[in-house]
C-alpha cells in the first residue's frame, strides 16, 4: 500500500510534491523539511512545535501507545467470558484485519493533511461544504473526549497491575479503591512532569521504550513457552463459550470482540504528533501501517500463548490478584519473583503508554483550541516561547485525568463507564472522517495529492473500513450480559450522548460564531 500512486489512480499533470529530495534533508528542526513547510503553508498553519521525531521514534511512539501484546494479557477477561478461548482467538484475527484496513484509510488522509488536528481537520477538508463546519466541530469534541479519558484509563490499568502484584507478594494486603486512585494520581503526575520537563527527550525515550517493548515481549513469552503447561491446541481453538448468557455463540463472540478492539484503538496517535515529526507526509502513514502489522503479529502470538496456558478459565478468572495474567505467570514459573519481574515489564510499559497518551491528548486538545473549537481556546492554544510546547493543554490534560480518577473512590462502576468512553468516541471519529473521503471518491471529486495514496483501491478500502468500524461502534455499547440490572448496564451510550449534546449546545450558543473549521484557513491551489 505504500507504493506511489497518482491521486485516486488518475494522472496528475503537475504534482506539487515533486521536489528534489537531494536538497537539504536536515532543514532546521523548527521548520522540518520542504515537504513539511509546504504542507503547513497549504493548511494555513504556523509551525510552533519542534519537529524532533523521525520515522523510528514515531514508530516507537505508536507501538508503545497501542501496546497490543501487553493488552492481550491485561484486557482479555471480557473476551474470555464472551466467546471463550476459541472466540477470542478468531475474533482477534477478524478485528486485526478490520483495523488494518481502517488504519490504511487513515494513513492516506494523514499523508494528504499531516496535521495535529487529525480527524476533525480531515472532516473539515473532505466533508461536503454545507456540513463541514458542523461535522468537523462534533468530531473535534469526540476526539477530545476519547483521548482525555484515555489518560486515566491507562494509568488505572497500571495501578491495577501494581495492586495485583502487591496481592501476589503479600496475602494479607486488602486493596481499597482509594489505594488505586492514589496510584493513578501518582502515575499521571509522573507522566505530566515527563511531558513538561523532558518533552525534548521524548523521541529518544520512545526509541528506548520501543526496545523494551520488543525485548519484553520475548522476556515474557520464552518463560511461558518453556515452563508453562500447554492445553490441547484443538480444544483451545475450538472452545466457544457463552459465559454472558446471550443464548447465541455468534453474538457472544461479537460482544467479546471488545477485548481485541481495546488493543487496536488509538492508531491516530501519531497523527496528533505530526507537527513534531520530520517529513510527516511520508513518515506518518508508514509508521501507522507498520505499527498495525508489527503490533498485530506480536499480539496474536501472545494471545495464543495465553490461551494455550490458561488452563481452567473459571479458576484463572477467580484469581485473588484480580489479574488473570499475573496468576498465569505465577502458575507457569512457580515463582513469585519470576512472576513479579514479568509483571514489572507490563507495568513499565503501561506507565510509558500513559506518557505517550498524555502527549497525544494534549496535542489534540491544543490543535482543536487553535482552531477555536474549545472554551478558553486562546489560553489552551498558547505555546510558550522557548519551550515550544502547549504547556496549558498539557496541564489541563493532567487535571482532567486527576479529577476522573477521583470518581473511583465513590464508585468503580461509574469510573469504568467514564473511562471506557474513549473507545466509542474515537471509533465514531474514524467513521465520520473515512466516510467523508469515501463520499468525495463516490462523487468523483479530486483528492489532495499525497505521498501515500490508495489509488483505485481507495473506495473499496474506505467502504469496508466504515462498515467494520460501524459494527465495532455498535458492539461497544453492549452490556456484559443480556437483561442487566442497573449496576451491570453499559451506561456508555448515556454519557456519550450527553457529551455530544453538550457540544451541540455549545456550538449553537457560541461555537458557530467563532469556529469556522480548518478548511477555511487552507490555501487553495498551493
Amino acid at each position: 500500500m505504500s507504493a506511489m500512486f497518482e491521486a485516486d489512480g488518475k494522472p496528475v499533470e503537475a504534482d506539487p510534491y515533486e521536489i528534489d529530495e537531494s536538497l537539504d534533508e536536515t532543514i532546521a528542526e523548527k521548520k522540518g523539511t520542504e515537504f513539511d513547510q509546504r504542507d503547513m503553508n497549504r493548511m494555513g498553519k504556523t509551525q510552533e512545535l519542534r519537529r524532533n521525531f523521525r520515522f523510528v521514534t514515531i514508530f516507537g511512539f505508536t507501538m508503545v501507545l497501542m501496546a497490543t501484546w501487553e493488552a492481550q494479557l491485561s484486557a482479555n477477561i471480557f473476551g474470555l467470558i464472551n466467546g471463550g478461548t476459541g472466540g477470542l482467538l478468531w475474533m482477534y484475527i477478524g478485528t486485526f484485519f478490520g483495523f488494518l484496513i481502517a488504519i490504511i484509510s487513515m494513513a492516506e488522509m494523514a499523508s494528504m493533511a499531516p496535521t495535529t488536528g487529525g480527524q476533525y481537520h480531515w472532516v473539515s477538508e473532505f466533508a461536503p461544504a454545507n456540513y463541514q463546519k458542523f461535522l468537523s466541530y462534533i468530531v473535534g469534541w469526540l476526539c477530545v473526549l476519547g483521548w482525555q479519558v484515555g489518560n486515566t484509563a491507562i494509568a488505572f490499568l497500571a495501578a491495577n497491575m501494581i495492586q495485583g502484584l502487591a496481592i501476589l507478594n503479600n496475602a494479607g494486603y486488602e486493596p481499597q479503591r482509594w489505594h488505586q486512585t492514589m496510584m493513578v494520581i501518582a502515575i499521571v503526575s509522573f507522566c505530566q512532569l515527563f511531558n513538561t520537563f523532558l518533552a525534548r527527550k521524548l523521541p529518544l525515550v520512545e526509541g528506548v521504550v520501543l526496545i523494551l517493548h520488543i525485548c519484553g515481549f520475548f522476556a515474557v513469552l520464552i518463560p511461558l513457552w518453556v515452563l508453562g503447561e500447554r492445553s490441547d491446541a484443538r480444544e483451545v481453538f475450538t472452545t466457544f463459550t457463552d459465559g454472558g448468557g446471550w443464548g447465541n455463540i455468534g453474538l457472544s463472540c461479537l460482544v467479546g470482540m471488545l477485548s481485541p478492539v481495546f488493543s487496536f484503538i488509538g492508531p491516530d496517535s501519531a497523527t496528533h504528533m505530526s507537527e513534531e515529526l520530520r517529513d510527516a507526509s511520508k513518515s506518518l502513514p508508514r509508521a501507522m501501517v507498520a505499527t498495525a502489522l508489527v503490533n498485530g503479529a506480536m499480539g496474536y502470538v501472545m494471545l495464543v500463548t495465553f490461551c494455550m496456558l490458561s488452563g481452567d478459565l473459571e479458576t484463572l478468572l477467580a484469581t485473588p490478584t484480580g489479574q488473570p495474567f499475573i496468576q498465569m505467570f505465577y502458575d507457569a514459573t512457580g515463582s513469585k519473583a519470576g512472576a513479579s519481574v514479568m509483571t514489572a515489564i507490563m507495568i513499565t510499559m503501561a506507565i510509558f503508554g500513559c506518557v505517550t497518551n498524555i502527549a497525544t491528548s494534549s496535542r489534540q486538545l491544543w490543535a482543536f483550541a487553535r482552531d477555536q473549537g474549545m472554551p478558553f481556546s486562546s489560553w489552551l492554544a498558547y505555546v510558550r516561547p522557548g519551550w515550544d510546547l502547549p504547556l496549558n493543554s498539557i496541564m489541563v490534560s493532567y487535571v482532567i485525568a486527576v479529577l476522573l480518577s477521583l470518581i473511583n473512590i465513590g464508585s468503580t462502576v461509574a469510573f469504568n463507564i467514564v473511562t471506557s468512553l474513549g473507545t466509542g468516541a474515537l471509533i465514531s471519529s474514524y467513521i465520520v472522517s473515512i466516510s467523508c473521503v469515501a463520499w468525495k471518491r463516490i462523487r468523483g471529486e479530486p483528492l489532495l495529492p499525497c505521498r501515500y495514496s490508495l489509488g483505485k483501491w481507495g473506495l473499496p478500502i474506505n467502504i469496508f473500513s466504515v462498515l467494520f468500524l460501524a459494527l465495532v461502534f455498535v458492539m461497544n455499547f453492549f452490556p456484559q450480559t443480556p437483561h442487566p440490572d442497573p449496576i451491570d448496564m453499559n451506561w456508555n451510550i448515556l454519557i456519550y450522548g450527553f457529551i455530544v449534546l453538550f457540544s451541540l449546545v455549545y456550538f449553537f450558543f457560541k461555537g458557530r460564531y467563532v469556529y469556522v473549521g480548518p478548511v477555511e484557513y487552507t490555501k487553495k491551489g498551493v
